[in-house]
């Protein structure tokens, strides 16, 4: 397949799906901690990253489109960690998102730590999680 019909079925596809009017409730729900619920259709945040899950992406524009997109399809909770990028993924978020709709969950996660692409380490003493636990609070 030559690159101008693979780029003319990219943009048929981004422009169906930019059009689609699908809604997150209808995956149901569940209940997280015994009092909070959420949309079973979730959105995991670690590939708005650059590649290896590491710096900014290659088009922020279209990383900040993708969250806010899935905020108007419903979802309603949203998955990362400080690891992604590191801190790439929650600063994306935060910038695009805020104010937060009612109802939107952003739930991050602590423990490993990043020396380059596609490189993780568990770091899972108690200072440390401390440490990224009050990063958020």
């Amino acid at each position: 397949m030559k690159v101008s019909q693979l780029r003319a079925k990219r943009q048929n596809l981004v422009k169906c799906m930019s059009t689609l009017n699908a809604d997150a409730k209808a995956s149901g729900t569940f209940v997280m901690g015994g009092d909070l619920t959420v949309n079973r259709l979730g959105f995991g945040a670690m590939r708005l990253t650059g590649d290896g899950i590491w710096g900014e992406p290659k088009n922020p524009d279209e990383a900040r489109r993708v969250l806010r997109r899935a905020v108007e399809l419903g979802v309603n909770f949203i998955d990362t960690a400080d690891s992604y990028g590191p801190e790439v993924s929650e600063r994306l978020i935060g910038e695009t998102l805020h104010p937060y709709a009612k109802g939107v969950v952003i739930a991050t996660k602590g423990g490993l730590t990043r020396q380059g692409p596609n490189l993780w380490q568990p770091v899972g003493r108690a200072e440390y999680l401390h440490q990224d636990r009050k990063s958020v609070v």
